[in-house]
């Protein structure tokens, strides 16, 4: 069963570079009705973020283990980044680190939730629908 939910519109930035898990993401994102843009590390996570207009992008997928740049540090220079979105745009970590304190390095870092690999989108919905104030169907 698809899961349930209102993610139509959203514009998503992913940040994955592992090419079969970012095709995979993607389709099922997509499928809900997000707007998906990839990017393969972190560096060029910060600089697609950087690059667009504030308040853009909805939200960041970010995988923490990545080439050039990690999620965690990509995550530190986002929120530096000096204007009002970077502060306040939801990123979530994506990781096949479940323990809580990988979790907790994650928020430390300023990401909004910690979601552990395999993504199950029944919850990669739900947490994009309560950062991005979304309502959930019934």
């Amino acid at each position: 069963a698809a899961p349930s939910g209102d993610i139509h519109g959203l514009k998503l930035l992913l940040a994955e570079d592992n090419e079969l898990n970012a095709d995979i993401a993607e389709t099922l994102l997509t499928d809900a009705g997000a707007h998906v843009t990839i990017v393969k590390n972190g560096k060029k996570a910060v600089d697609c973020f950087e690059a667009a207009s504030p308040g853009t992008v909805d939200a960041i997928l970010m995988d923490v283990m990545m080439p050039v740049m990690d999620g965690l540090a990509a995550t530190r220079a986002i929120r530096a980044i000096p204007r009002a979105d970077a502060r306040q745009i939801p990123i979530l970590a994506m990781t096949a680190n479940a323990f809580e304190e990988d979790a907790r390095q994650c928020l430390a870092a300023g990401m909004n939730v910690h979601l552990a690999k395999p993504l199950q989108m029944d919850k990669v919905l739900a947490a994009l629908m309560e950062c991005c104030g979304k309502k959930k169907d019934l």
